[in-house]
C-alpha cells in the first residue's frame, strides 16, 4: 500500500508574546483561542493526483489509492516513528477530538453496519450499458458484455457467424446468436450436435431387392449372379443369358430365373460341360425297331432301317451290296458292270469346300486310264469329282447341304483301254443321310 504523508503540525505558545500561534495544518480559533485542524482535501485543489484519494488528517492529510481498504482510522500517525513531530517548545495544549465520517470507495457504500459494501449498477438499473448488452456486476463496479453467439464491437453486441469458423463438420445454419448444424444425405447429426456419423443403411433398412453394400455416406446395390441392375441402381431383373450369344449352348439354351441351362434334341445326350451334345448310337445300345432283315445305321440325332439290297434284271447279286451285270448278257451291253451299294452320314450345313468320299480302282490293267464322273444325282450341283491320281477320285462338297435330307448319288468310274479297245463302267451309288443338326 502506498501512503503520502505530510508533515503534521501542532500548537505552540511563544512565551512573552501575548497572541498563540498555531502551527502547519492548524488555524487559530480567535473565538476560542484554539488551533484548528485545516482540511486541506477541502481547500487544496487537486492535493492527490492520479489514482489517489485524499483523507484528512489532524495537522494534515493522506493520499490513498483508490483500491486500498477505505482509510478509518482516528488521527494516528503511522509514520510517528520515522518523522516524530518537532518538540514542543512550552507545555503541550490540550487538541481537540474531532471525528471524521467514514469514507467509502468508488462503487462501494455503507449499509446498515456502517461498513463499506459493493454497490450492485446492475439490479439498481445505474449501468451505462447499450440495451443490446447484458450487465455483469463485478466488485466495485460492472461489466457490459453480451450473450452467448455476439460478441462486443465498438458498444454494440453483433451476431457471431459460427458457420464461417467451422462449427460444423458438414452442413451449417446459421441463427441469431446461434446456428444449426445437419448432415448430408446418408450421415446422421452426433450427440455433440456438430459432428456426423455414416448411416449403414444396409443394417438399418436394406434397400436392395438383394445384396446392399455400405459406403461412406451412401450404399450400393448388387445383384445375384445371373441377375443384372436396374436403372434405379436398387432392384434387379433376371439376366437372359441366352441372348447374349447363341454359342452358350449347341443346341439349345433355355433362360431361367437367375441362371440358364443347354437342352439337347431327341437322339443325343447332354455332356458333363452342360453345352455340348454327343449322339446316341440307338444301334450299339439296341434301341431301334428294325426287323430281323433290316440292318440298323445309326446316323446323328436318330438311325435308319435300311432294307436288304435287291439287284435288278439283269443284274445278279454278287453279295450283300454289290450288283453285276454279265457280259455274255445282250442287256448288260451299255450297263454299268458293278453297282456297289454305299451309305454314309453328314452332319447339317457342314462346311465347303469338303472331302467327303475317296472312290477308286481295285486292279490297273496295262494300257488302260480311268475317268471319274458323277452320273446322277447332282442335279442341285453340290458336289463334283476331283481325280487325285489316274486310278483315284474324290468326291468334294462344294455347297452346303441342310438337312434332314437323303442325297442319292451315282459316281461312275470309266475304264478306257486303248490296247484292246475297251471301254467299261463301274458304279458306286452313294446314299447320304444328311441330319437335322449341324453336330
Amino acid at each position: 500500500r502506498i501512503l503520502t504523508a505530510f508533515t503534521l503540525a501542532v500548537c505552540l505558545s511563544s512565551p512573552g508574546k501575548a497572541q498563540q500561534q498555531c502551527t502547519n495544518g492548524f488555524d487559530l480559533d480567535r473565538a476560542s483561542g484554539q488551533c484548528i485542524d485545516i482540511d486541506e482535501c477541502r481547500t487544496i485543489p487537486e492535493a492527490c493526483r492520479g489514482d489517489m484519494v485524499c483523507v484528512n488528517q489532524n495537522g494534515g492529510y493522506l493520499c490513498v489509492p483508490r483500491t486500498n481498504p477505505v482509510y478509518r482510522s482516528p488521527y494516528l500517525n503511522p509514520y510517528s516513528n520515522i518523522y516524530p513531530p518537532p518538540p514542543a517548545p512550552g507545555p503541550v495544549p490540550n487538541y481537540p477530538t474531532v471525528t471524521r465520517p467514514l469514507i467509502c470507495r468508488f462503487g462501494f457504500q455503507l449499509d446498515e453496519n456502517n461498513q463499506c459494501a459493493d454497490v450492485d449498477e446492475c439490479a439498481s438499473d445505474s449501468h451505462q450499458c447499450n440495451p443490446t448488452q447484458i450487465c455483469i456486476n463485478t466488485e466495485g463496479g460492472y461489466t457490459c458484455s453480451c450473450t452467448e453467439g455476439y460478441w462486443l464491437l465498438e458498444g454494440q453486441c453483433l451476431d457471431i457467424d459460427e458457420c464461417r469458423y467451422g462449427y460444423c463438420q458438414q452442413l451449417c445454419a446459421n441463427v441469431p446468436g446461434s446456428y444449426s448444424c445437419t448432415c448430408n444425405p446418408g450421415f446422421t447429426l452426433n450427440d455433440d450436435g456438430r459432428s456426423c456419423q455414416d448411416v449403414n443403411e444396409c443394417t438399418s433398412e436394406n434397400p436392395c431387392t438383394q445384396t446392399c453394400v455400405n459406403t461412406y455416406g451412401s450404399f450400393l446395390c448388387r445383384c445375384e449372379p445371373g441377375y443384372e441392375l436396374e436403372a434405379d441402381g436398387v432392384n434387379c431383373s433376371d439376366m437372359d443369358e441366352c441372348s447374349f450369344s447363341e454359342f452358350l449352348c449347341q443346341h439349345e439354351c433355355v433362360n431361367g430365373p437367375g441362371s440358364y441351362y443347354c437342352i439337347c434334341p431327341s437322339g443325343y445326350n447332354l455332356l458333363d460341360d452342360s453345352r455340348s451334345c454327343q449322339d446316341i448310337n440307338e444301334c450299339e445300345n439296341r434301341n431301334f425297331t428294325c426287323t430281323a432283315q433290316q440292318t440298323c445305321f445309326n446316323i446323328p440325332g436318330e438311325y435308319k432301317c435300311l432294307d436288304p439290297v435287291r439287284c435288278e434284271e439283269p443284274y445278279l447279286q454278287i453279295n450283300e451290296n454289290r450288283c453285276m451285270c454279265p457280259a455274255e448278257n445282250p442287256g448288260c451291253r451299255d450297263q454299268p458292270f458293278t453297282i456297289l451299294y454305299r451309305v454314309m452320314d453328314m452332319v447339317s450345313g457342314r462346311s465347303v469346300p469338303s472331302d467327303i468320299f475317296q472312290m477308286q480302282a481295285t486292279t490297273r490293267y496295262p494300257g488302260a486310264y480311268y475317268i471319274f464322273q458323277i452320273k446322277s444325282g447332282n442335279e442341285g450341283r453340290e458336289f463334283y469329282m476331283r481325280q487325285t491320281g489316274p486310278i483315284s477320285a474324290t468326291l468334294v462338297m462344294t455347297r452346303p447341304v441342310k438337312g434332314p435330307r437323303t442325297v442319292e448319288l451315282d459316281l461312275e468310274m470309266i475304264t478306257v483301254n486303248t490296247v484292246i479297245n475297251f471301254r467299261g463302267s463301274s458304279v458306286i451309288r452313294l446314299r447320304i443321310f444328311v441330319s437335322q443338326y449341324s453336330f
